[in-house]
């Protein structure tokens, strides 16, 4: 019996004698007796309800076992006081740092983990979607979220809910009542306690089977190794900082590690407009435009990095810095960590919300093994889509005599070169030409036949810049396929998902 019980118990047994021993110790009137039998019963009441819930609290503790500790730091949390339940790392930056779990960490996951009853009913709907051996591979996979705000919570979450194995939830920041407009789980009662501590507590009751860890860290060189250690599956960086979040972009590439970056979700109210691609893609986009700029200049990354972003301009800017006296001052001199953002940006709580599905989405799809097309960024209007149109049908007279063999509208230009050719030369595998860059390269490019046996049909047909034309037109595929079997494979496959897609 532990102290508490044999407590309580005393405390009953010692109000139960001195109410027999006033009962004996001297006659009593009627009205008195009766006061007194009906005090002791609602001291009797009284006992056994908080027996009750002493029971119950001690069956809950031993049958959660491990998740016991990190309830109660949470509570000391809610109390105020700033302490972590284990390993209390060393002082960065002025910012305490902490690791919190739930349960101990494995270098493997359970891959058994669908085996279990409970676990295959929650994923059914994932795994009939999937598949059980490609939902395994995501039930089996580390995925790493940094950055656990308004996009990095929503991301985080649909992860756990899709049945991610283990979790590493990185943030050194605490939920605000601000934050409350875009946060995915927390609530008034959270506000004060570190974002990674917040999600964890949520978590441990939506999906207790996932290893979760969760890390009260700011990411720099001196916690790198701690957070990218362990070889993750996936790492998500959801920061809102520049230099933290080029410095952990730059890492992940030397790594080789996977990873997909959010950009600025701020300010913006458009969904449709979002986007997953290359980070030489993103436009519009301020923060992208910086991230690419520090990893071309200090790494020599010119791209290859996935990231999620908005089509939208931004619809306002930083509201100015205002002081305790509520005049504008300079916001470095409040910066608790150097280099992070003081001044506030206005956030539509929906915006980042999504860019946290679609990062969560991308994330799992990769990871069972299906892959998604996501829609090219590709800046034409229909007035381009025209003029390639009009130059294919005047190549075709010009080289054939004829355009009777163009069985292509401009409807079906615009697939072409939007869908399987990403408004590009067939032979750039990389994004050179964005934003009004891309706009202008269309006066260089042209559609081609593949394979001239055939007729310029939806899947056979390639776009190419004007100089490189006449090399192609000039060699057959035979020569193709021979002195550039990779260029020929790949040409190949692209024309092969437009047959799939037109059913040809």
């Amino acid at each position: 019996m532990t102290p508490k019980k044999k407590h309580l118990k005393t405390v009953v047994i010692v109000m139960c004698c001195v109410f027999f021993f006033l009962v004996k110790k001297e006659k009593m009137e009627r009205g008195k007796y009766l006061a007194l039998v009906g005090g002791g019963a609602l001291l009797g009441s009284v006992s056994t309800f908080f027996l009750l819930r002493l029971l119950q609290s001690q069956n809950l503790t031993e049958r959660d076992g491990l998740v016991g500790s990190s309830y109660s730091t949470f509570g000391s949390l809610r109390r105020g006081v700033s302490q972590c339940s284990k390993n209390v790392t060393a002082d960065f930056n002025g910012v305490d740092g902490c690791t919190i779990a739930r349960m101990k960490i494995d270098r493997v996951v359970n891959e058994d983990l669908l085996k279990d009853e409970i676990v295959s009913e929650q994923l059914t709907r994932n795994i009939q979607f999937f598949g059980f051996e490609s939902q395994q591979k995501v039930t089996a996979s580390y995925v790493v979220v940094i950055g656990l705000g308004g996009v990095g919570s929503h991301a985080a979450s649909m992860l756990l809910r899709s049945g991610i194995g283990k979790l590493l939830l990185v943030d050194f920041d605490q939920v605000s009542l601000s934050s409350l407009n875009r946060h995915a789980v927390a609530t008034r009662a959270d506000v004060g306690i570190s974002k990674a501590q917040c999600l964890e507590e949520h978590f441990s009751s939506i999906f207790p089977e996932c290893q979760i860890v969760a890390k009260v860290l700011l990411y720099d060189s001196s916690t790198e190794e701690e957070i990218l250690s362990g070889h993750p599956d996936f790492v998500l960086d959801c920061i809102d900082n520049i230099d933290t979040k080029v410095a952990l972009l730059a890492a992940c590439v030397r790594r080789g590690l996977k990873v997909l970056s959010a950009t600025g979700a701020g300010a913006r109210a458009d969904p449709t407009r979002i986007r997953i691609a290359d980070l030489r893609e993103s436009t519009n986009d301020p923060l992208s435009r910086a991230v690419r700029h520090r990893l071309r200049k200090d790494y020599g990354i010119e791209g290859g990095i996935p990231v999620v972003f908005s089509l939208e301009k931004p619809k306002a800017k930083l509201l100015p810095f205002k002081g305790t006296s509520g005049e504008e001052e300079n916001p470095s001199d409040y910066q608790i960590v150097p280099g992070f953002r003081v001044r506030i940006i206005p956030v539509l709580g929906t915006i980042p919300a999504i860019f946290g599905q679609f990062m969560a989405s991308f994330v799992v799809t990769e990871l069972a093994g299906v892959h998604v097309q996501t829609e090219p960024v590709v800046n034409f209007d229909m007035d381009h889509y025209h003029t390639l149109h009009q130059r294919l049908i005047e190549h075709e007279e010009s080289l054939y005599g004829t355009s009777m063999e163009v069985q292509v509208d401009v409807e079906e230009v615009m697939y072409i070169v939007k869908e399987l050719w990403h408004g590009r030369s067939a032979r750039e595998q990389h994004v050179k030409d964005v934003g009004r860059g891309m706009w202008r390269s269309v006066n260089e490019l042209m559609l081609v036949r593949w394979d001239r046996t055939k007729p310029a049909s939806i899947s056979n047909l390639i776009l190419l810049k004007f100089k490189e034309v006449d090399e192609h037109e000039s060699r057959t595929l035979e020569d193709i396929k021979e002195n550039e079997p990779e260029f020929h494979s790949r040409v190949s496959a692209v024309l092969k998902r437009a047959e799939l897609d037109f059913g040809l």
